[in-house]
């Protein structure tokens, strides 16, 4: 199956995709900030980058994108149908680096939260963000 856009067009949308401050990661720092938890942005000491650091409370927290990060039994995720193999490689090699960083961030004392895309969808944002700060309290 070909690509519907031309290679111009795929890679000018491609170059928009940021790891750094997306939707999901602003709501969820919104939310704690506005909920009196003060964090560090993106240590890059830590392994994996933690999307946000709580120093006080030995936590981390990681904003991941459905697709991205290969989530399990999520509609969001669907190896796309054009270059299904370089898609499998890339997204199953993005989730095995996650859980190595997990792996890691936990032996080091971390208490390590992941937090998903579609867990911030309207219907269940309310509901996670709460629990959020349980998990980072607890």
């Amino acid at each position: 199956m070909a690509d519907v856009h031309e290679p111009e067009v795929r890679s000018y949308n491609m170059s928009q995709i940021t790891g750094k401050d997306t939707k999901p990661e602003m709501m969820v720092r919104k939310f704690l900030h506005s909920n009196g938890f003060r964090y560090r942005l993106h240590a890059k000491d830590l392994p994996g980058k933690p999307d946000l650091v709580l120093p006080k409370y030995n936590s981390v927290i990681f904003v991941h994108g459905c697709f991205w990060h290969a989530h399990k039994n999520c509609k969001y995720f669907k190896i796309p149908k054009t270059r299904t193999e370089w898609w499998k490689k890339k997204l199953y090699g993005n989730k095995e680096r996650d859980e190595r960083n997990i792996e890691e961030l936990e032996e080091d004392g971390w208490n390590v939260i992941v937090v998903w895309g579609c867990e911030l969808k309207p219907d269940k944002r309310e509901k996670r963000l709460k629990r959020l700060i349980s998990q980072i309290t607890n």
